[in-house]
């Protein structure tokens, strides 16, 4: 993998979306829109190893987004970057069927570590930034939380950055 080809995602799980998990909603919609239009940027620019870190919400948007890109372009290479093997455990079973099939769709499945502990998603989005020379984000401005620490993390090892805030959504 080479690391000037490689994009990495952050974004913000429902709980933190102004329509939660009502995808329907014409927010979410738009903001699908624009996470698919930064992936065909970012590959358009020359990447074409994209890392998602497979939580719920922006990440799993992302993770469609890319794989609907390998569809029109088949050089486009999707890494699920798991932060430990009971991620989706407590989901409904729902998103557990669609994270399980974007597994099975995937080009490489990394798993940071086997066993969940308070640090296993600080490693998750760490692992991915350190691989990467541009991050696409979903941003909702708040000085607090993984999404925050992931861009602060990208934006002081230099990476490429494009935030799609949440208030232009709306």
């Amino acid at each position: 993998m080479d690391r000037e080809r490689t994009c990495c995602f952050t974004g913000h799980r429902p709980d933190k979306l102004p329509w939660g998990t009502r995808e329907s909603d014409p927010r979410c919609v738009r903001l699908k829109e624009r996470i698919a239009q930064g992936v065909e940027e970012a590959y358009v620019l020359g990447d074409r190893h994209f890392i998602c870190g497979m939580a719920q919400g922006c990440d799993l948007y992302f993770a469609e987004a890319v794989l609907a890109l390998r569809e029109r372009h088949g050089d486009a290479a999707l890494e699920c970057a798991r932060p430990c093997e009971t991620q989706s455990d407590s989901w409904p079973a729902a998103e557990q069927a669609r994270y399980r099939s974007i597994l099975d769709r995937c080009d490489y499945e990394t798993l940071v570590q086997h066993h969940y502990d308070r640090f296993c998603m600080l490693r998750r989005n760490r692992y991915m930034a350190d691989r990467s020379h541009r991050l696409i984000a979903v941003y909702n401005g708040m000085p607090k939380g993984g999404t925050y620490q992931t861009l602060l993390y990208a934006m002081k090892k230099g990476l490429t950055t494009r935030i799609l805030d949440l208030e232009d959504i709306g």
